[in-house]
Order: C-alpha cells, then structure tokens, then sequence
C-alpha cells in the first residue's frame, strides 16, 4: 500500500520565525515555503545538493532590501541567503542551506536601451538571449557567449564573470559591466562604476552610503599597496579567477578605480546585484564559420594556434564522444549537412572557426584560411581530413545549438556513470592546452575512466567531463583525488581550475593559486562587505573570523541521496534518475516548446527538472519506509471506501505525495522534454508510472475516467451523433459537466460521421479476413488508413478527404476498423488497461503488416504512441509492426509521381509539440511534398498551443491554455490569412478554433486542393 509520506525537513525556528515576519511586511514577492520548492532549488547543474530552508522571488530591488535589513536585527542575524538566477551553476555556485533569492522569476525587465552611446541597463534576472531579443533590432548584442544562453541570466553571468565562445574578441562579462547596483548586507543600496583616483579623497562625492564609503576606501587601499604582489601572484590568463579581482579594481597607470570589478566575479558572497548598465556591441555585418573535420582530438588542438593566428573571432572544440552523441540527438537533423562525413575517413575531432566582422575582411581572413586548410589536406598536414564552410547565419547559429548542447548531449551516455562536471572548466595558456590536455588524458586513464570533451581552445579553456557514477562510494571519494591531481596539474601549466563556470564549492583551492598573503585580503575584503559571513556563505571565502570554509569537494552530493534508492527500482524510473540538472526545461523563449508547463507559470517546480527531482525524492522517501516501489506499481488499489476516507482527509493529513501529484498534474503531456532534452528524460512517462501507484490510495477524478474511457464510447455515441451532441452541448449540459466533472469546451461529433460519409465506399468493410484475400501482387495498390479516436469522431471530413486524396494518386485506399490506440488511458496513468489496449492493437496491427500494405495515420500523437509508449509497456510483445505519419507515406510515394506545374500557392504549417520534436525533420519532409505539388510551404517555429490532447479542456488548466496559446500562437496566427494556415495536430487544430474563430486545414486537405487543380 502507498503510506503517507512525511519529509522530516521542516523550517529552523529563526527561519520559520523571519519568514513569517517578512509575510507581516511590505515585501510584495513570493515567498515559497514548500518542500518541492526547496528540492527544485536544492540542486543546479553540478553533483551536489544543499536543501535551502525556503525561496524568495522578490519583485524589485526594494523587496531585496526589505528582506536584507529585516535580515540585519539581531534577531534574525544567523539567517543566511544566496542569489539565484538560472541554476545552471556547474560546482553549486548558489545552492545554500540558508535562503534562496531568486530574481529570474520577476526581476528580469530590460530597462533602458542606449544605441548612440552603446549600452543597456538590466535587472539582473534577465536571461542573455532574450537581452539579445531586445537588442537585435537596435543592431547590438551583448557579446559574452555561453553554452546556456537560452536560461542564465546577466546576474548568474556577472557573478561568475562569465564567457564563452569568442571571448578572445569579446572578452568576458567584466569586460562589459560599465556599472552595477547593489544591495549590501545591511540592507542598504550602493552604486559602483569607474571613478577618478581624486574623487577617493573625498567620498561625500561619490557615494552617501556610510558601508559603501568604507567599502570603497578600503579596497582601494589594499589593492594600491598590493599591487605588486597582485600583478605577480595573478595568472596571465584570458580567462579571471573569481573570488575576487584585486587585480584590475584599478587601472593599469593607477588614475581610475572601479569597485564593480570586486562585485563581478564574486558568486554573490558580497552583495545582491540587482541592476547593471552594460556595455553592447554592433552585430557583425558578415559572419562565416569553417567547420574543419580531423584524425584525432589531438590534432584538433594543435592545429588551434594556428586558427587563432589566422584572426578567427571563435575556435570551438568538440571531440568524437561529444559528436557520436550529438548524432544521436535531435539536434543532428539540423547540422547533418554542415558536418558532413569524410568518405572513407573517420573524423575524431571537429574545430569551428567563425570569422565576424565587415564583409571584405571576413571575406580576406576566410580565404586565407580555406587556402592553408586546402595546402593542408592535399599534403596530409596536421590531421586535417577536411573543411566545410557556411556564411548562412542561420546554419551558423545551428551549429553553435548543436555545441551548446554539448553539456547536456555527455549526460546521455550509457552506463551508470555520466559525464560530470567538478574540473570542467580548466584554463591555461593557449599555447600550452594540447600538452596540460595530454596530461589531463593521461589521470583519467590512470583511472579508466571515459570522459568527453569541448570547449574553447582559442581561450585555452576545455570542459572535460569524466563519467563517474554518484551513487558508488568509491567513485564518490574518486572525484575528490581526481580533483586534487587537477588542481596540481593547472598550477604546474601556470592555468586555473576553474577558468569559466565560476569557483563554487572548490574555495579550498584558492590558497594555493593567490598565496596566503593574497588569500588573507580576500578574506578581509569578505569581512569588510559581509562581516557574519551570511552571503553566500561557505563559498569562495570566509571572513577570517569565521574559520575554514564549510563547502568543500566533500560537500553533500545528489548521490548520496540517490543511492538510498535501490538499483531495480532505478532502473524502473531510468529518466527520473538520468536528469543531470542542465535546464535545458527552463528555456525562456515562448518559441519553443520546451516545456510549456514551466512557462506559463514560472515555478521550476512545473518543470521536467523539478518534477524529476521531487520524483527521486519520492522514491527515497517510499525506501525508507520499506516499501517494495515495484511491488508497489502491481498492486491493487484500496478498497472504495478507504479512498473516500483517505481522499476526504488529504488536507488534513501532510502527504508528500501530494505535492509530486501537484507537480504532475500541471504537465501537458506533450512530450516535448523527451525529444528536447539532451538526456531524453520523458516526463510523461513517469508521470503515468505515478498515476498509477497515487490513485491506489486516492480517489481519481471524475474527468479521468472520462479521458480514459472515451476511446471505447466514441463508437456508440457516434451511433447517434446529433443526439449525443444535444445532449452535451447545450448550456445547461455544458455548465453541469464544468461543475460535476471539471471539464469545458468539449468539441461536437462530426455530423455526418465518417460512417455516413464513406456509406457505400470501397474503402469500407475489410475486416482482417477481407485484408488477406487481397491477392498479393494487388497488394502494392492498396494504402490502410489506421483511425485514431479522435480525427474519426470529431474530424470525419478530414480522414474522408484523406481518402479521396489517396485516390486521387491513383492508390486504392482502406479505411481499417477502428481500434483504441490507447494514450488517452496512458496520459491520465490507467497502465493496466493502456498495457491491454495497446496488446490488442498491437495483435491486429502485426497481423495486417504481415501483408506488406502500407499503414498511415493522421494524428501525429497518436502514431507516436504506437512506437514509443507502445514499445515501453509491451517491449518485445509489441512486434515489428509500422504505422507511418502522412507525411513519411507521402514523402515516399511522390518518388513514383509526376511534380505538378508551379502554382501561385503558399502555406505555412504549424507543427505538433509532439511531432516536432519526436520528428524533427517533419517540417522539411511537408516542405519538399508541397514543392511537389507545385505549392511553397513555410514552417513555423512555435511553442506549445495549451491544448494537448485533453489538457486545454480541464476547467483547472483553461487559463494557462488560454496563456499558452496567447504566447506563440494567437500574434503568428494574425499575422497569416487564414486559407493559408495548416496544422498537422487535432487537438492544435481544436485550439485554433476555440480561441482564433476558425477551423484551419490540415495539411492533407490542401494537398487534396491542389491535386484537383
């Protein structure tokens, strides 16, 4: 039986006592207490895992400095807090036990743009790309690159002095912050920016804060005097060590002092950044990227010297495991061109050059280098294989998707051991990194273990991933020795440990790079801001008063959690257990359609990396109460009684499973974080495998069984359609099932229905018998259309026009008998009867594939389920059988048919969430169909439309369906005529009717327009 399940993690008295004094305040943000809150924010994109004691998402500055100086009386001084943006931190940059102050959910405005003079002012939960939104049409884009552009925000990017790609041109975040805003410790505000030596004598000038007058005086005056210290101590890198940059507080001849570049860099251990004025640069006019293909990693990096020399803009990295996995991924489809195979070559590493600039010297720089590389290849030079070059920005921006995506692509791996990041972000000299990487190669080896690497080795920086696995013991005490040897080894090459993601929790190591002297004034200036060490606390450094650093290599990590799970029910929930934490779920752009859940309302609890994370601790906490989850999943529910009882006392009775029920159930089911996800984890899936173990102890509602159950009612409703649909239609009916089931806008059965309309039609009255007797040579003649539930109940004219278009090509077409498919009961968690559903489907469909017709089905989510879930329930029992989308089918048969004449005719098509990410290349395969019939089609590249199958007529979801749609949808629909849109999926279909006014075609329906033509 499921238990009731209690966490045991409630709030410290002081924290309990603080967060409901800052309730009775004037503080207008969200102040989040719940456990699932706190999991979501306990981790970030490294092995470790901090519970904070709860989360606050404030508003404005202003709530910033209500909760900091409410912070500052006595009572409440031991309350300690960490900034958060993106949570994309690789070494728990701002993961704390204290408090969580999270920007990204409502500080994150662009507040003013300067085109003349070059410069924009931000709240720092702003995320880089959509900054980069705003400031593409002005001509500008703020330069620093990074691999999660699409989630971190300028504030995370700041903190860690940030950068990336190009940073040899475009330098790192410091090199563009022109001034911040702060909130200190005591609640009171500063402003930094570059100031004249002279003002230092008079501070009245400069600021009227007391703290920052000190602050100011007292860093000037210790980096002045150890300033040739500081100078010898520094490593020469392109690259700069966080905590904290005493080195360039100053100028070089000693006359302009800028207290921001303390701030920059300092992982939130000195203050709350909440504004910054930044430096932007003009969008280049020509760009070009030469991808050059190599025998070996090792010649990838030796031949990068001589690209740098060759003024490109960015050398970028990858090795063979990075590209194995990446053409494995979704993310292929859109580069296979550009990374072309060498015939009879294996190709074991990759450099992308890009040239950017003005065209005539993009234009010089390129050719020069296509010269080399092609001297190069004709005499089997350095290891060059071959080159391929585009100067089409958006190919260009594709590759540099399929090299972002490098971080997450590690995290699938096979094998218990993943790719993890803890020494990932090495620097050295440029001219060193091909010896310091042999080196590195050579301690992994030590150990046997795999690893995967990428990065930017213009800079001399390479992420190196080794895979270790978190829940053995002795990897765990592994990655401390691995640690260590490469803390050595870039001492010894003159490098950093951590050259770009920021310090985290490897504070220990600093020592040895700043020397004890250097150290001791980091620790001061750590005293000077932030006195009781509250700030990010146990980070880079601590006030000397306080002692040693409390984090460390050692710190608590997600594995020592994850491996109170036992390995079969791991191996029972793989996508709950493979998250890695990358976030690619929290990408910010309304235009994709990754995870709209997470969207539309902002909680990261609503997010696959949230709903994975309390997942695992759902399975924890069911472990140490002894209970069997597997055992479990097989079992039978309570008796009816016994889940009124247990319903009715829900919100008597805390239940931790309540809370991964509410996170859950917000999910749209569109599989989107299956396709997208760089480790494919599929939250729907588990989603179900939940379902059905919470509603063994719990009552379902009502709208569940009407989900699951309307597969097999559809039939004997559409016996008598127009009865039924009076019946549900008027509003008398419509308001009793709002109120009685929670269900709305349910859509009318097609009147006349599909029956109706094939009455007397060829295509009709094959059962399987009639099937066989088809004679095997006629065979090649015929097209089966598989009916899905709710094209031929609600859509008959469509599946009625898709058969006379199969006629129309001069194929015979055959309606086969209706059959569930079963995801309706799979979504809502029913997996007993999704299991028997699809064996019995999957029985029919075997036994008609065995004779060689082609089967094609409409709806898009519904022919996936056939080959995804289907495969997952019923493995080796569900058989070989096909059923292809339209567009596959069609794709295939036009070969054999004459291309009509060119037609004054344009579409543009609108894809299926689940479609287009499961079928990435669905959108050129509609392309090159429509060309065929003489017609163009544009795609359009959209989020999710908030319907998904049966989401959008939950009475609970219409808003955020409502807001979805609003998102992408509704401004790209306005902007197209209405004959011209097509859209692949039901259920986006019904949306655009419910919320636009009208029914758009099908893709299918215009084709059959233009065949008649």
């Amino acid at each position: 039986m499921l238990p009731l399940l209690s966490h045991q993690q409630t709030l410290e008295p002081v924290y309990l006592a603080y967060l409901d004094a800052l309730e009775q305040s004037t503080f207008s943000g969200d102040i989040d207490k719940r456990y699932s809150a706190r999991l979501v924010q306990a981790t970030d994109n490294s092995v470790y895992q901090f519970l904070p004691q709860a989360v606050l998402y404030p508003k404005n500055q202003l709530d910033i400095q209500i909760a900091l100086t409410l912070a500052a009386t006595d009572e409440y001084r031991s309350v300690t807090f960490s900034a958060r943006g993106g949570g994309t931190g690789t070494n728990g940059q701002s993961l704390t036990h204290g408090l969580i102050l999270d920007v990204s959910r409502y500080m994150n405005r662009v507040l003013e743009v300067n085109a003349e003079q070059g410069w924009v002012r931000v709240e720092t939960g702003v995320i880089k790309d959509s900054l980069n939104d705003a400031l593409r049409p002005h001509g500008y884009f703020f330069s620093p690159d990074l691999s999660t552009s699409n989630r971190a925000t300028i504030g995370g990017m700041i903190n860690t002095d940030a950068s990336g790609a190009g940073s040899l041109v475009y330098g790192k975040t410091s090199d563009h912050v022109l001034a911040l805003r702060s909130v200190l410790i005591d609640g009171s505000v500063l402003d930094t920016q570059p100031l004249g030596a002279q003002l230092l004598s008079n501070l009245n000038e400069v600021s009227t804060n007391p703290l920052g007058q000190k602050l100011i005086s007292a860093v000037a005056a210790v980096c002045r005097e150890k300033r040739a210290q500081i100078e010898t101590q520094f490593p020469k890198l392109n690259r700069f060590l966080t905590g904290y940059d005493l080195k360039h507080v100053w100028n070089d001849s000693l006359t302009q002092f800028d207290l921001s570049r303390i701030l920059t860099g300092s992982e939130g251990t000195l203050a709350v950044i909440t504004e910054a004025k930044l430096n932007i640069t003009p969008l280049p006019t020509e760009r070009a990227m030469v991808n050059i293909k190599y025998d070996s990693f090792q010649s990838a990096l030796r031949h990068a010297p001589s690209l740098v020399a060759a003024r490109a803009t960015v050398v970028e990295t990858v090795d063979s495991k990075v590209l194995n996995l990446a053409r494995e991924d979704i993310v292929w489809h859109s580069v296979a061109d550009l990374i072309q195979e060498v015939p009879g070559k294996v190709i074991d590493g990759l450099n992308m050059v890009e040239f950017a600039g003005d065209t005539a010297d993009v234009e010089q720089r390129l050719a020069s280098l296509e010269a080399v590389l092609t001297e190069q290849i004709s005499n089997g030079e350095c290891g060059v294989l071959g080159y391929q070059v585009t100067q089409d920005k958006p190919s260009i921006e594709k590759i540099y998707g399929m090299r972002k995506k490098a971080v997450g692509l590690l995290g699938a791996t096979k094998g218990r051991r993943k790719p993890i990041a803890f020494a990932e972000d090495t620097a050295v000299p440029p001219e060193k990194l091909a010896d310091y990487i042999m080196e590195f190669r050579a301690v992994l080896d030590s150990h046997n273990l795999q690893y995967g690497m990428f990065g930017h080795v213009d800079a001399g920086v390479l992420h190196v991933r080794p895979a270790l696995d978190m829940c053995d013991v002795e990897d765990e005490k592994l990655l401390r020795v691995i640690s260590d040897q490469v803390a050595a080894l870039t001492l010894k090459y003159g490098g950093l440990m951590w050259g770009e993601h920021g310090k985290g929790v490897r504070g220990e190591y600093g020592p040895s790079v700043f020397g004890d002297e250097l150290y001791g004034v980091l620790q001061d200036i750590k005293g000077l801001f932030d006195p009781d060490n509250r700030l990010n606390p146990g980070k880079l450094v601590a006030p000397k008063k306080v002692g040693a650093l409390y984090y460390d290599i050692d710190s608590v990590k997600r594995g020592k959690f994850d491996r109170q799970i036992p390995i079969d029910v791991r191996d029972a929930f793989p996508d709950v257990m493979n998250c890695n934490g990358n976030g690619l779920c929290f990408n910010y752009s309304s235009y994709s359609p990754m995870c709209p859940s997470f969207k539309v309302t902002g909680d990261r609890v609503q997010s696959p990396k949230g709903r994975a994370g309390l997942m695992r601790e759902w399975l924890r906490l069911l472990e140490a109460e002894g209970v069997d989850v597997n055992a479990l999943a097989k079992a039978k529910p309570l008796g009816w009684l016994q889940r009124v009882q247990n319903t009715f006392n829900a919100k008597r009775d805390y239940d931790y499973s309540h809370e991964v029920m509410e996170s859950l159930k917000g999910c749209l089911a569109c599989k989107a974080c299956s396709g997208q996800c760089p480790v494919k984890v599929d939250v729907p899936k588990f989603r179900a495998q939940f379902f059905n173990i919470y509603y063994q102890r719990y009552l379902r509602p009502a709208k569940d069984y009407l989900v699951a159950g309307i597969e097999d009612s559809l039939p004997l409703m559409a016996a008598a359609p127009r009865l039924t649909n009076f019946a549900a239609q008027n509003p008398l009916s419509q308001w009793v099932i709002k109120k009685a089931i929670g269900y709305v806008d349910a859509p009318a059965l097609s009147v006349p229905t599909l029956k109706q309309r094939l009455d007397g039609h060829a295509s009709r009255g094959y059962d399987l018998a009639a099937l066989q007797a088809i004679p095997e040579e006629a065979r090649a003649q015929f097209v089966l259309v598989v009916q899905d539930p709710f094209n031929s109940f609600y859509d008959s004219g469509l599946v009625y026009r898709f058969i006379q278009l199969i006629e129309k090509l001069g194929l015979k077409p055959v309606l086969l008998p209706y059959k569930p498919n079963g995801k309706p009961t799979h979504i809502k968690g029913f997996l007993d009867k999704f299991a028997k559903t699809a064996q019995s489907s999957a029985d029919f469909l075997n036994q008609v594939h065995k004779l060689g017709m082609p089967m094609v089905g409409i709806d898009p989510a519904l022919v996936l389920c056939y080959r995804d879930e289907y495969r997952e329930v019923l493995g080796a029992n569900r058989g070989n059988f096909e059923v292809k989308l339209a567009n596959e089918w069609l794709l295939n048969i036009i070969k054999d048919l004459p291309a009509k004449a060119e037609q004054d005719k344009q579409y543009t098509w609108f894809s299926h969430c689940t479609e287009s990410t499961a079928k990435p290349n669905t959108a050129n395969e509609w392309t090159k169909i429509f060309a065929h019939f003489g017609a163009k089609l544009t795609a359009v590249n959209l989020g999710c439309c908030g319907m998904a199958g049966t989401y959008g007529h939950e009475a609970e979801n219409l808003e955020r369906s409502k807001a979805l749609f609003d998102m992408s949808w509704q401004q790209t629909l306005a902007k197209i005529e209405q004959p011209q849109v097509l859209v692949s999926g039901y259920s986006c279909r019904s949306q655009v009717k419910r919320f636009a006014g009208y029914k758009p075609k099908h893709p299918l329906e215009a084709l059959l327009e233009l065949a008649n033509i």
